[in-house]
Parts: C-alpha cells; structure tokens; sequence
C-alpha cells in the first residue's frame, strides 16, 4: 500500500488536521493515512505539550470510525527529539511491504532544508504538500527558523503540490489559548475530542 505519512504533536487533533488528512486518502493516490504522534519536535519548543499518552488517545477518538486513517504511536518508543529521518528508516524496516511517504504543510515545506538528511528523504521518498495560510505567530516562528523561497522545493519530481486541497486557517495554539481564555472551541474539534478535553480540564491553566 502506498501510505501517507502525517507527522504532528496533535496538540490537540483539531478539524484542520482531520480535514487534511481526509483530503489525502480521498483525492491522492494514497491508500492510507498514518498520523504520526510526534513526542518531541526537534524544531518547536516542548511547553505544553500533554503528556504523549493523552494526546494519542485524542487521536485515536478522533478518527475512530475512519478506516482510511490511522494512529500511531512508533516515535514514543524512539530516541528523542524524534527526527523524521530516523523515523522513516525505523518504519520502512519494520513495514518493508509498504510505500511510505509524507504529507506536510506548504509552511514545512519552506523550511524543509533545515530538517535532518532532508536531501536523503527527498531522495526516497514523495512529499505530499497541502497550502496553509499561517497565523501570525506562525509566521514569526518561520521566520525564526529561516525559509525557502515560495516555489524554490516545489518543482522538485518528488514534491506533489495538493493546490486543491481545503485551506484551514486554524492552529492547535490558538485552540489551546482560546480554551485557556474561557472561549468556546466545540465547533474546532470533533465531538469525541471536546468531550475528551473539557472532561480533562485541559488546556485551561
């Protein structure tokens, strides 16, 4: 099977994430989508992030009743801060009888040639890149990090640009400080994660 590889905190899953990676089994040649629980990324702070078990478990209620999506927990068992390079390896070695390849926002995709072995995955393996219009502190974050020029990555044959695909203006940190500011974030998130999160008390400290 050819599988799609959606790495994130999940911080939590909010709509955009699961518009996205419904868009990408549906209307790309992929058969699957794995979304990839990421403990730590190396290149964003680790300030309040829940615990990794809470967030897999929102997850895993999210796309409950999806079989064309699904949850995985491998990086927890990795060295940390988990590199998606090692991550690939680990993964094309234990599930040898798959495709993989990675599903990443137009904004990773611009600060792509920062990531570990970036030239080595791009060689082995096909993005699929979605567009995303940044919030502002997004922006400032890139920034931070250095990026590329828009279309610099994008005509590489490895690179497979989704322009069709739902443009979410939407943030996991924006859902986070909205409920620590007492807003009301239920139409943000499925059903099964709000309930999950206010249950929890999360986010609200």
């Amino acid at each position: 099977m050819k599988i799609g590889l959606y790495f994130g905190t999940f911080n939590p899953i909010h709509i955009g994430h699961l518009i996205i990676s419904n868009y990408m089994a549906d209307y790309t040649d992929l058969d699957q989508v794995w979304l990839i629980v990421s403990p730590q990324n190396p290149l964003k702070k680790k300030k309040s992030l829940l615990e990794d078990y809470h967030r897999l478990a929102i997850v895993r209620v999210a796309i409950d009743d999806n079989l064309k999506l699904r949850v995985s927990d491998l990086e927890f068992k990795m060295e940390r801060p988990s590199y998606t390079s090692n991550t690939l390896a680990y993964i094309k070695e234990k599930y040898p009888q798959h495709q993989f390849n990675l599903i990443m926002g137009e904004d990773n995709l611009r600060t792509f040639h920062k990531w570990k072995n970036y030239e080595e995955i791009l060689k082995k393996h096909k993005l699929y890149v979605y567009p995303r219009v940044l919030t502002i502190q997004e922006e400032e974050e890139v920034e931070q990090i250095g990026f590329l020029p828009d279309n610099e990555l994008k005509s590489h044959e490895n690179v497979i640009y989704c322009e069709d695909a739902p443009i979410m203006k939407v943030s996991s940190s924006f859902i986070r400080q909205a409920i620590k500011d007492g807003y009301d974030v239920r139409y943000l998130l499925t059903d099964p994660v709000y309930k999950y999160i206010d249950e929890m008390n999360f986010y609200k400290k």
